[in-house]
């Protein structure tokens, strides 16, 4: 019976002008959703909605419709693109891997396409100028590095985050560059472009930005929401998928594909849009905003990660705790209260750095972000001794780090002088004699004191000087 209203109320919907703005009619409809049907109150789409993950969808009504239902049939087929403009994914692309990983996780087969074609076209969502054209090479590189960020988080998740119990659907990463490379562009145009008009293409938000803006639109540019609505068509024809994820700078490429798709086959199909993740203070987070925190550790550390996350505005802790985890809605609400009662404790901020550092490095990451965190916050000795060497050069990356050999009798003069982490001379001395340097976290201030192992040689072969409160040095000693 409730079905029944919902679908009644939406009926209605449809037949009378909506005044509201686009996201506004979709939270109010899902809104009704919750309100009128026990069913639908445990769906996907609307628990999605709950952690603010969904943000607008294409075609509207549909999706509060149509989609539910098709959801609640049985398995479906859900595709999400990253284009490999760099060598790693960063925070900005987390969601939309998350939005993924909620689809997966509820026993729906995904798909995440990286674009090795179309990133050498440059897609103009968002973006005040034309991108600096990519070479092939440079493609294909980058794509070997988002193909390593997806399949690690793929694997995480399925390691730390699944419940057991459940069925997990399938992953699949693709390359479109594999149904494009042989295409003749004739070809193409012939195929796919005689289904695209030039005023709808020409009324999309982001070709009328670019069009307004100093720098224009190249032709390249312009034709990037045919390519993805191409890679949206050929997934539809070979994997059956009918779902598009995407960020809400996305939403005109997410209704090109609907279009072009519905020309062209006669088929339903279905675009979310995920919100955009911003800075505190309002800021795209990506490679263009020049503020990427990055998803591969040889561009941001588990620790660096981490550190990122703890340290988030406490206003927006609670939204990204339903963003960027898989925690259910009740436990999230128990940690705001503890964090409420005890804000010193930053609990809330502890969990949210843990479960996504756990989520993109592993355990083992999230294990070495702790240690980074004991040693440089807490000045844990048992820390630093834990530490692997390539630990420490993450942690202190602007230290240098030297491998030497130990030689017998070696001072703690000697061993500052060897790394230049003092003056020559007098001057260096008297730093080491008046107490402005430290070894392991412990003050020296006998120069000619030869080093005690476990004290200034930990049991990893590893001293850490520091002169100062920022001018650290790192040695590895080998043994003779």
């Amino acid at each position: 019976m409730a079905a029944s209203m919902v679908r009644t109320f939406y009926r209605a919907l449809r037949h009378r002008t909506c005044v509201l703005s686009r996201p506004t009619c979709f939270n109010r409809m899902l809104q009704y959703e919750f309100h009128s049907s026990s069913t639908l109150l445990n769906g996907l789409l609307f628990s999605l909605y709950k952690r603010g993950v969904l943000k607008e969808s294409f075609p509207e009504s549909a999706a509060q419709d149509q989609l539910p239902q098709l959801l609640q049939a049985g398995s479906q087929t859900v595709y999400c693109g990253f284009d490999p403009t760099a060598d790693s994914l960063h925070v900005g692309n987390l969601l939309a891997l998350i939005a993924l990983l909620h689809f997966r996780n509820a026993g729906h087969h995904v798909l995440a396409v990286v674009g090795g074609a179309t990133a050498q076209i440059g897609d103009p969502s968002g973006k005040a100028r034309e991108r600096e054209r990519l070479s092939a090479d440079t493609a294909e590189a980058n794509t070997r590095g988002i193909r390593e960020s997806l399949q690690r988080i793929f694997t995480n998740h399925e390691l730390y985050f699944h419940d057991s119990a459940k069925k997990l659907g399938t992953v699949t990463v693709l390359n479109n560059l594999s149904w494009y490379k042989d295409r003749g562009v004739v070809e193409f145009l012939a195929e796919a472009g005689r289904h695209f008009r030039m005023g709808t293409m020409l009324s999309r938000h982001s070709v009328q930005a670019r069009l307004r803006s100093p720098d224009g639109m190249s032709l390249a540019e312009f034709t990037y929401q045919v390519f993805q609505a191409h890679d949206f068509y050929h997934l539809n024809q070979i994997y059956g998928c009918k779902i598009q994820l995407g960020g809400t700078d996305q939403l005109g490429n997410l209704m090109s594909g609907h279009e072009y798709i519905h020309k062209v086959s006669g088929e339903e199909v279905y675009g979310l849009a995920i919100p955009l993740v911003t800075s505190s203070v309002g800021d795209k987070l990506g490679k263009t905003a020049g503020n990427a925190v990055w998803l591969n550790r040889d561009r941001t550390s588990p620790f660096q990660l981490y550190q990122f996350f703890l340290r988030l505005p406490d206003s927006g802790i609670e939204r990204y705790l339903k963003l960027f985890t898989f925690l259910p809605l009740a436990e999230v609400e128990r940690l705001m209260e503890q964090q409420r009662e005890d804000p010193g404790k930053r609990l809330a901020h502890k969990r949210l750095a843990a479960e996504v550092t756990k989520l993109v490095h592993g355990k083992e990451g999230l294990d070495s972000a702790k240690r980074c965190t004991n040693v440089l916050y807490h000045n844990s000795v048992q820390a630093l001794e834990e530490m692997s060497d390539g630990e420490l050069q993450e942690l202190f990356q602007e230290a240098p780090f030297h491998e030497l050999l130990l030689e017998p009798g070696t001072t703690v003069i000697d061993a500052c002088r060897k790394v230049d982490a003092i003056p020559a001379g007098h001057k260096g001395y008297l730093m080491v004699s008046e107490g402005a340097v430290w070894i392991n976290h412990t003050r020296v201030d006998k120069p000619e004191q030869v080093l005690i192992p476990k004290l200034h040689i930990l049991s990893n072969g590893l001293t850490l000087i520091r002169v100062g409160k920022k001018n650290f040095s790192i040695i590895k000693w080998l043994s003779l």
